[in-house]
């Protein structure tokens, strides 16, 4: 016991005190931080006003259109050509040129510079708003205004809520419930590979540089299998937790520095929804509820089916064991093979049950509680992304407990499997190792 913690230790400390690992620890969540709060504040920061000149041969969008914030309009009329030499300048950014037309409309955009996706999105919907009206008023003599009422008043809307066996009701997301999903999916997926893979290298480079041999001759091939699988699986556990804790205090000062980034601008939200024709009711119920959420973990933890220590304790559950499996797996490969070329032949079947539920990770989160999520979730091989996946959507105790319970029993049959082929193969050299052969080194 003692020697396999000799083994553990060395293996913790010799990637924890890399340069990688220090730097990967703290860069990554300034990057994912940064991939986040950049956006928003570039998005927020560079609109600037547009300024644009309308030029409508139809005359039905004259003083038509609504100016916003960011947009305003202004109207004229005459040749084209001259209008655009006059007003694309200093005055104006865009000439929007309405062309003559019964039927449907057509227009260009002239510019300078080009503006940006949503000033042509903004035009659309507001031409397009015009328009529809003439032709209520013009060909049905139908009032828009009552128009727009009825249309208000008719439409319907599907709240999803969600009863538990004691009875309980919540109100749940399932955009959100899946897109929560398939970010933990993807995320344990590229870690297990990522902390397994570091196995296979090692054991790889162990015996290239006939290290092990030296190692071999004081401990046992069980002890150098176990102390190198759990000595990578601390090292995973502890940079996932500083990794957590970075995560947090970058928040926290975001939300320090910025107190309103991570609250909801109802009055903008108020004004994109009329601007839209949504549902007046509608549009006063959902302000008064993000009013009253004063940060987006408030805002998600709402329609959210479990809480967010019980996730992160999956989580972590799940990348230990899920991990402890591949990384003895790869071990075994390793082991088998005399380079990294011959490795990726062996490592084939072992990797292919966790791609394919990658690739099944679309169906998974469309359909969390249905068979192909089912039975994913329960296979050990599988379970730990399929699981993760289905998990905030919302799984009954007793599925969470058997695939646990079957993925640790599996883990112990995994060592012990990998120990067969690590023992024999960990020592052989200048041989290229079949599928019979490895048969033949487990039945040994």
């Amino acid at each position: 016991m003692n020697k396999t913690l000799l083994i553990i230790s060395r293996e913790y400390l010799t990637r924890v005190k890399k340069k990688s690992f220090i730097i990967l620890t703290f860069l990554l969540p300034i990057l994912m931080a940064a991939l986040i709060v950049i956006p928003v504040i570039i998005a927020t920061q560079s609109k600037e006003n547009v300024k644009v000149m309308v030029v409508d041969e139809n005359e039905i969008f004259i003083n038509r259109f609504t100016d916003t914030e960011k947009t305003q309009f202004s109207y004229r009329s005459g040749d084209i050509d001259q209008i655009k030499k006059e007003a694309l300048g200093e005055n104006y950014d865009v000439v929007l040129h309405i062309l003559k037309s019964n039927s449907s409309l057509k227009s260009n955009l002239y510019y300078h510079e080009e503006p940006s996706m949503s000033l042509r999105s903004t035009l659309e919907s507001q031409m397009d708003k015009v328009f529809f009206d003439k032709i209520l008023q013009d060909t049905f003599n139908i009032d828009p205004v009552k128009f727009e009422t009825i249309k208000n008043l008719t439409r319907s809307s599907i709240a999803t809520i969600k009863i538990d066996e004691s009875g309980k009701e919540q109100e749940s997301m399932a955009e959100l419930n899946k897109l929560i999903g398939m970010i933990c999916g993807f995320v344990i997926y590229f870690f297990i590979f990522m902390f397994a893979g570091q196995v296979l290298r090692g054991v790889l480079e162990e015996k290239s540089n006939r290290i092990v041999e030296v190692l071999i001759s004081s401990v046992k091939p069980m002890q150098l299998l176990m102390g190198k699988i759990i000595g990578i699986a601390l090292v995973g556990l502890t940079q996932f937790a500083m990794w957590i804790l970075f995560t947090f205090v970058i928040i926290l000062g975001v939300q320090v520095a910025i107190p309103n980034f991570f609250t909801a601008d109802t009055q903008n939200i108020e004004m994109t929804m009329a601007a839209t024709n949504s549902n007046a009711l509608e549009n006063a119920e959902t302000a008064e509820t993000l009013q009253n959420a004063s940060s987006i973990f408030t805002e998600i933890s709402n329609f959210f089916p479990i809480s967010f220590s019980q996730l992160i304790f999956c989580f972590f559950f799940y990348f230990l064991f899920g991990y402890l499996v591949y990384a003895a797996l790869f071990a075994a490969v390793g082991s088998a093979a005399d380079n990294e070329t011959d490795s990726q032949q062996l490592n084939l079947p072992v990797t292919i049950p966790l791609i394919l539920t990658i690739v099944l990770i679309m169906p998974m989160s469309d359909a969390p509680n249905g068979q192909l999520a089912f039975w994913l979730s329960i296979i050990p091989l599988t379970s730990p992304v399929a699981m993760l996946t289905r998990l905030p959507s919302g799984v009954p105790l007793w599925e969470l407990l058997l695939s646990m319970s079957l993925l640790v029993l599996f883990f112990i049959f995994t060592v012990w499997f990998a120990s067969k082929i690590y023992r024999t193969g960990i020592l052989m050299y200048g041989k290229k190792v079949t599928y019979k052969e490895l048969w033949k080194w487990i039945r040994y």
